[in-house]
């Protein structure tokens, strides 16, 4: 990302100034038709699910009534990829939580897991190709979620899982203790393609991250748990301390060979902003989609969007960028300008490159 990098934060208080973003698991392409049976009353009910120009996303995540994280970053972005989004906002504040004070309501799993009974009683569930996941605030949450989850695939079983699994950063969590084995145990298994950052690959995978190598092994380690690409989003290395890096792994078959380690660097600005990562890993979702088969582009085109939001914010809130106090003037002023930048969020500028790390078959990643 050209000038700013990535502050990955959520309503939850994400507060990474200089971080930026990376991804893991199953393939994200057009979906087909697709006629499966299943076991209703001992008879077997099969479901057609038409063909369709338009994907659709199921994206479960957080909400704020002014500003723009999760599903806030998420939505609008999508409909400009050209896809349909049915947002659930597994929370609903009134603005982000990095403000002196917020407000709201936090959904429960028996909530979500009625609203996905209420699709399927009027045969919606067979109409999704994408399920998104960002921040997720309780256990019984997470646990709906792989219902949910395995209930999508029931219906599409080439529906592909983007799981941002938005844990903490900076060496500190920001959700209950429970949560990173839950994330490990039960999400990173289902999930299509992951999005952590430093902080949370080494969490996921008990590893801990001091060189490139070691976050391709991290990468390696989380494949094996399910995930066919990796993004880890924003590592802080030796030798690039004015840099945010971004390390790609994919083991699915890439443009022109096999399977693919990438790394992206842009210059680190010093600057606190929230919903980056949320943003980030709906623009992946939308290109990946885009580009079946070629990470490589799929990167460079959100790394190349999120660049240009994150231009625009700068020059936008003048000193509030750097400001140290969080006063709700400069909260507000950071907020990211979606709206004033979809023109480039549709048809990004790709001012920094994904180069290739290891070759397919020094990589270690099979086909």
């Amino acid at each position: 990302m050209s000038g700013p990098p990535v502050a990955r934060a959520s309503t939850h208080n994400k507060n990474t100034c200089d971080s930026f973003v990376a991804i893991s698991r199953n393939r994200l392409r057009p979906t087909r038709p697709c006629r499966m049976a299943a076991a209703a009353g001992g008879d077997a009910a099969v479901h057609d699910r038409p063909a369709s120009a338009t994907p659709r996303v199921l994206s479960i995540q957080s909400h704020v009534v002014s500003g723009y994280v999760g599903n806030k970053c998420a939505v609008f972005p999508l409909q400009l990829l050209g896809f349909d989004v049915d947002p659930v906002n597994s929370v609903q504040f009134s603005n982000h939580t990095g403000f002196p004070t917020w407000s709201g309501e936090i959904m429960d799993g028996e909530q979500l897991w009625q609203l996905v009974e209420g699709l399927e009683a009027n045969g919606l569930c067979m109409q999704y190709t994408h399920l998104l996941t960002g921040y997720i605030g309780s256990l019984s949450v997470l646990q709906t979620i792989v219902k949910v989850a395995e209930k999508l695939r029931q219906y599409n079983p080439n529906l592909a899982y983007v799981c941002d699994p938005v844990m903490g950063d900076d060496g500190r969590l920001y959700i209950r203790p429970e949560m990173p084995q839950a994330f490990r145990d039960l999400l990173v298994p289902l999930a299509s393609v992951l999005t952590p950052n430093q902080f949370e690959a080494e969490q996921l995978t008990g590893r801990s991250i001091g060189s490139e190598a070691d976050a391709l092994a991290a990468c390696a380690a989380l494949h094996a748990r399910g995930p066919h690409t990796v993004v880890i989003t924003s590592s802080a290395l030796p030798g690039w301390q004015d840099h945010v890096t971004l390390l790609a792994s994919t083991t699915l078959p890439q443009a022109g060979g096999g399977p693919q380690q990438l790394r992206m660097r842009v210059p680190r600005v010093h600057a606190y902003f929230t919903g980056t990562g949320d943003l980030f890993a709906a623009l992946l979702l939308g290109w990946m989609h885009r580009h079946p088969g070629d990470l490589k582009s799929a990167l460079e085109a959100a790394v190349g969007g999120l660049q240009a939001v994150l231009h625009d914010t700068v020059a936008a809130c003048g000193g509030a960028a750097g400001a140290k106090e969080r006063t709700a003037a400069v909260c507000a002023a950071r907020e990211l300008r979606l709206v004033q930048n979809q023109a480039a969020l549709a048809a990004p500028r790709r001012l920094y490159a994904a180069e290739l790390v290891l070759a397919p078959e020094s990589a270690g990643l099979a086909q």
